[in-house]
């Protein structure tokens, strides 16, 4: 009852719609029996007493009745299924909502191809229960009881014999409910594998080929395909078992019906017409009750995938776990961080006790081995996890108690994975940016050395990019995700270098939009670049978590530390490598 309450909440701004359909309901139930009631006079007026003003309205009547039910039937569809398809529409909207203010660690933790599945799939079942399944139990519920009202009114002491069939109907009817309800989300849990596995081998198509594994993906696939229609067919199997098990048991009772009510015309007790037109409003009282058994599985479906969908609405977000309260002043860039720890949520430990001082305009270099916790430590900053214990200070002000949108309004990012999306140039750069003109956009782009190929492009800042940025090269991507930064000039900057893939001459480039990037701004850096490490402000060597040495580069190297095995594994090869191109450059 808690979803069913949950799901009314969405239906509320609706209501007149659901209302509109629910009286055309009552219209079409209301002429389904009157089609059974006309049998009477049909067979006792026209064929017995022979009576011709009843031979002219009856078949007027019919017409009349016909006319109305197909008016209040189109109707009904319309407006349920319409209204339940802008319900869904909100779901959606609010689901997808709330998974983008979700933390980090939440999406770091879960498998993109399952929360897809639950915003696809899942909210479309759930489209059947809210539209399709509500419009059949109410209307179906209205007809089942307005035919029953025909069968007591002729004759009550019959009707007890159909009556006394439903109770043999309803427990299976249950029971077969629950039964598909845990199938349905084991067969919701195996869409979001296969949502999984899509979403991965599409996305990593270029590796699957280079390695061939078309044929390695395709059996894996196929066996995750197999396996989720699997359920399917088990679900079919047991939904489709219901028909013919309420026609076993209403069979029972139509032949209790047939010879007690014959024996009832027989004697004169009954007239055939009245007789004949109980019979066929028993009879029509199958189909609705057919209709609601296969609403009920429907519905079970649509629970299933809605308690899915509700887990993930129950999960607190950022804005609602956001212990700030004030916003954050213009920031100067000064940062502090005073022994801070911090431990993701599986318990691992990943930086232990880290103090450190940033003044305004320095650059912060972070060097150390692959999971050392660099990236840990600049993921604190913009609080995409919040520190377990010690404290980050701006401007002397904790981070923890300023609102996360004013925060990450002052902290711009460039990060290894450029993220470009599926619009056009000027979209992408203005990201972040609300209001930004066509000037700051260029002058953003030219700060970036990006505007040297955009103007180059027959549809300049209107040419769309393709999926990741396909049709650009790596350093031209770089210069726009550096447009995007420069464009938003934040007084905190969070660089993650990703030049060690690029050719000379992007390096090059890239090295210059990096430096009028960084210019005043209080950076840090996760070290990739010799050029990098000798223009730190202070270099932190961060190992197992713990700040081990700092200082400058020629400290640092004398003091014959790790910095300096890190350096001899990591840039000392580069170091030649780039006297080598400036001498070529020269």
């Amino acid at each position: 009852m808690t979803l069913y309450k949950r799901l009314l909440l969405y239906v509320k701004p609706y209501r007149r719609w659901l209302f509109a359909s629910m009286l055309c309901a009552v219209v079409v139930s209301s002429m389904t029996a009157a089609y059974a009631w006309l049998i009477k006079p049909i067979i006792d007026d026209i064929f017995i007493r022979k009576d011709l003003e009843m031979l002219f309205y009856v078949p007027l009547a019919i017409l009349g009745v016909s006319l109305l039910k197909g008016l209040a039937t189109y109707g009904q569809a319309y407006f349920m299924r319409s209204a339940g398809s802008w319900i869904i529409s909100d779901l959606r909207k609010a689901l997808y909502s709330h998974m983008l203010l979700l933390p980090v660690g939440y999406h770091t933790e879960q498998s993109t191809g399952q929360l897809i599945s639950r915003i696809i799939h899942d909210v479309q079942v759930m489209q059947g229960a809210v539209s399709t399944v509500i419009k059949d139990l109410f209307q179906q519920t209205l007809t089942l009881f307005a035919l029953l009202g025909v069968v007591i009114y002729h004759d009550w002491r019959l009707a007890c014999f159909v009556m006394l069939g439903m109770p043999a109907i309803t427990y299976p009817i249950v029971l077969i409910g629950k039964r598909l309800r845990d199938i349905a989300r084991k067969g919701q849990e195996r869409a979001g594998d296969l949502t999984s596995i899509l979403q991965e081998s599409l996305s990593g198509i270029r590796i699957v080929k280079a390695f061939g594994r078309e044929d390695f993906e395709t059996e894996r696939f196929s066996k995750k395909n197999d396996d989720y229609y699997k359920t399917i067919v088990r679900a079919i199997a047991i939904g489709e078992i219901t028909s013919p098990l309420i026609e076993t048991i209403l069979s029972f009772a139509i032949g209790a019906v047939i010879w007690y009510g014959g024996s009832r015309v027989i004697s004169d007790q009954m007239t055939p017409g009245t007789f004949f037109s109980f019979m066929t409003a028993a009879s029509m009282m199958y189909a609705p009750i057919k209709s609601l058994s296969r609403s009920n599985n429907q519905l079970q479906q649509a629970m299933s995938a809605a308690e899915r969908v509700f887990t993930v609405m129950d999960l607190q977000n950022e804005r609602a776990m956001d212990s700030g309260k004030q916003p954050m002043p213009k920031l100067k860039g000064a940062v502090s961080f005073n022994n801070v720890s911090f431990s993701y949520t599986n318990g691992a430990a990943a930086l232990s006790q880290i103090t450190l001082e940033a003044a305004p305009g320095d650059i912060i270099a972070l060097v150390g081995s692959s999971g050392a916790g660099k990236t840990s430590l600049i993921n604190l900053i913009p609080r995409f996890y919040e520190v377990s214990t010690g404290q980050i200070l701006m401007d002397g002000l904790p981070i923890q108690n300023v609102t996360l949108g004013s925060l990450r309004a002052q902290i711009g990012i460039v990060s290894q994975e450029i993220v470009l999306f599926d619009e056009t140039l000027r979209w992408n750069i203005a990201y972040g940016t609300e209001g930004a003109t066509e000037d700051q956009i260029i002058a953003a782009s030219e700060a970036a050395f990006a505007d040297q190929f955009i103007k180059k492009l027959p549809e300049g800042y209107d040419t769309r990019i393709e999926k990741g940025g396909a049709n650009f090269s790596g350093g031209e991507r770089q210069r726009i995700a550096i447009a995007r930064a420069l464009l938003k000039n934040p007084p905190i900057l969070i660089l993650d270098e990703a030049t060690s893939a690029l050719d000379t001459e992007s390096e090059f480039i890239i090295r210059k939009a990096l430096a009028r990037l960084m210019k005043n701004r209080t950076t840090f850096v996760i070290a990739h670049r010799l050029s990098t490490i000798q223009q730190a402000t202070c270099i932190f060597v961060i190992d197992h978590g713990e700040i081990v040495e700092q200082g400058k580069h020629q400290n640092l190297i004398q003091q014959n530390g790790l910095y300096k095995k890190v350096y001899q594994m990591q840039f000392k090869d580069i170091e030649g490598l780039a006297e080598e191109a400036e001498m070529l450059r020269e």
